[in-house]
């Protein structure tokens, strides 16, 4: 399946990766940025110029009226939404609990949570056959985190991606019927912006494969589990992390 993809944090990364990845599967992509501009429109030049089909959009998902924007203009411009990724987020930290401000827990819980479920939420009244939309397909991306606790460093972050598990679960059988399967990508350590090199070389050591995923693995894993190839698969969280 190919069609309308949004993809939400693609300015960089793994939301980058994947944007690149789809517009060479086939998929018309609208990525959306908070703040980087440049980053993201380098993304959409590199897609149009290897002949794909890319919009970029600054929205805050944590916003209704941004999200709702988001899927008006990838309609107005390409059609009938029938993918979501949801990428956005942000790991905060490093901080133990004890020192964790309030202002930074609000801000990531918003942003990790409130965001995707804003996201998912206008995904599913586009896409849902019993409300008139064409189906699709939801991947939502958590993180290793949820199970390891990432104590001492962000068990904010840790508990952000749980719910985004669970969230997974629930909505993916909540949905099933009206045409949308959903399902989660848990990456591991990955050699992104936010995972600075000294975390990561702190950290692969504990990795048994050896070595910091690349974001286009993750991305991989992702387009897979929006096509036809994965219509089976349904609330399944699929964990990238090297046996992390």
């Amino acid at each position: 399946m190919a069609g309308v993809l949004v993809i939400t944090g693609a300015s960089r990364g793994i939301g980058a990766a994947t944007a690149r990845l789809a517009a060479a599967q086939g998929w018309r992509v609208v990525g959306t940025y908070l703040e980087r501009r440049a980053p993201a429109e380098a993304v959409a030049a590199e897609i149009r110029a290897a002949g794909g089909d890319a919009l970029m959009l600054q929205a805050d998902t944590t916003v209704e009226a941004d999200v709702a924007r988001i899927f008006d203009e990838a309609e107005a411009r390409f059609g009938k939404v029938t993918g979501l990724v949801n990428n956005a987020g942000m790991n905060g930290g490093p901080t133990t609990v004890a020192d964790l401000s309030t202002a930074e827990l609000r801000r990531l819980i918003d942003i990790n949570v409130t965001g995707t479920f804003l996201c998912a939420r206008e995904a599913v009244r586009r896409m849902a056959t019993d409300r008139g939309g064409p189906g699709g397909a939801i991947v939502n991306l958590a993180s290793v985190a949820a199970v390891r606790g990432s104590a001492g460093e962000r068990v904010h972050y840790a508990a952000s991606k749980g719910a985004v598990v669970s969230m997974t679960i629930g909505l993916a059988q909540e949905v099933a019927r009206s045409g949308i399967r959903v399902n989660a990508v848990s990456p591991g350590l990955t050699e992104t912006e936010m995972n600075p090199p000294d975390r990561l070389a702190r950290l692969v050591p504990t990795v048994p494969i050896g070595r910091v995923a690349a974001p286009e693995e993750v991305a991989r894993v992702i387009l897979f589990l929006l096509s036809d190839a994965a219509s089976y698969m349904l609330g399944v969280n699929v964990t990238v992390s090297g046996g992390r």
